[in-house]
């Protein structure tokens, strides 16, 4: 499969395949008409860049102008892993990857289907063979982490390399380090202070780093987002919700056990009920499985209980908050 896979990607075509995080949407990232159809495939806007997938052991400095201390210190800490380099992008690089931007974004999966696809398609081209992948779903929806996700976006319109359940489940630290200056531009299972303990520096956080931000992948107010509509609410908010709802209405729910207002949900008619984990990290590996599998489901509206404002949940917390954001915006 992974021969076949890299024929594809050869003459041009798209093959979707398993990372640690979420599935990515692959394309020769050296061939700009590759990478004009993973746009078309999602309905991506052209100026929404995507990232570069290395093979390990590659050359960042293929793709960026200069690795400097900071990026190295990243690379050599969590390469492979699921933290995505913004570096300036070295002058041969097409607008394409870029988004049409001067930055492009490096990450280096540990997922083993993706480290052989990498790998192979890297020694076809001598070393020089990278993939360019955004998640692989269609533009602002809900992330696929196994491969039935994938089927359900695009059919067989792509080669798919089914390597089970993503690991994490959701997608990659993004840090820019293009300006002289660190700056976390998407919060992942990578922390801040994991990065800080690493550059000894703290990075700016999202809401703080500057007007200039790059574009980057997934950094947008809306995204992640269902079909459904989305409210984040205290329990004792969705009780007072779901009591406003004539029974015969479809509603779910999404909260975390262990407390009696659970009890009440998840007994209540005509409601749908998942118990989410209460280990944040577990939380990351169902979330977008859940979200699916309710969007699926004929609802009315999905409600699901805020989460605690602390470290280990804020990854989480920045998903679901863009996914509500775009039933705000639309409102």
């Amino acid at each position: 499969m992974i021969d076949a896979a890299v024929c594809r990607l050869d003459i041009g075509e798209l093959v979707a395949f398993p990372t640690e995080t979420v599935y990515g949407l692959g394309a020769d990232a050296c061939n700009p008409k590759a990478v004009a159809r993973i746009y078309k495939a999602k309905n991506r806007p052209v100026t929404h860049p995507v990232i570069v997938h290395l093979a390990p052991g590659d050359d960042p400095g293929n793709w960026a102008r200069s690795i400097g201390l900071e990026a190295q210190r990243l690379i050599d800490a969590f390469w492979p892993g699921p933290l995505t380099l913004i570096l300036k992008r070295a002058i041969t690089i097409t607008n394409e990857v870029s988004g049409g931007q001067d930055s492009i974004g490096l990450r280096c999966p540990s997922h083993p289907v993706a480290q052989a696809l990498l790998r192979a398609f890297s020694d076809l081209r001598n070393g020089h063979g990278s993939v360019a992948a955004p998640s692989a779903n269609k533009f602002g929806y809900v992330s696929p982490t196994i491969a039935q996700h994938v089927r359900d976006e695009f059919g067989d319109s792509v080669y798919l390399l089914d390597g089970g359940a993503c690991d994490i489940g959701i997608e990659s630290t993004i840090i820019d380090l293009s300006r002289g200056f660190p700056a976390l531009l998407r919060l992942g299972r990578i922390t801040p202070q994991q990065i800080t303990d690493v550059l000894g520096i703290v990075p700016l956080l999202p809401s703080n780093s500057g007007t200039a931000t790059p574009r980057s992948s997934g950094t947008l107010k809306a995204h992640y987002a269902t079909r459904t509509p989305i409210a984040l609410l205290s329990l004792e908010e969705i009780l007072n919700e779901v009591e406003t709802y004539s029974p015969h209405n479809r509603l779910a729910v999404i909260a975390r056990d262990g407390s009696p207002q659970v009890d009440v949900l998840r007994v209540r008619p005509n409601l749908w009920f998942l118990a989410a984990p209460n280990d944040p990290y577990m939380y990351e590996y169902e979330l977008y499985r859940m979200l699916r599998k309710l969007d699926s489901s004929n609802i009315l509206c999905i409600f699901i209980e805020l989460l605690p404002a602390t470290p280990e949940w804020s990854a989480i917390n920045d998903r679901l908050q863009r996914a509500e954001a775009a039933f705000k915006i639309n409102s």
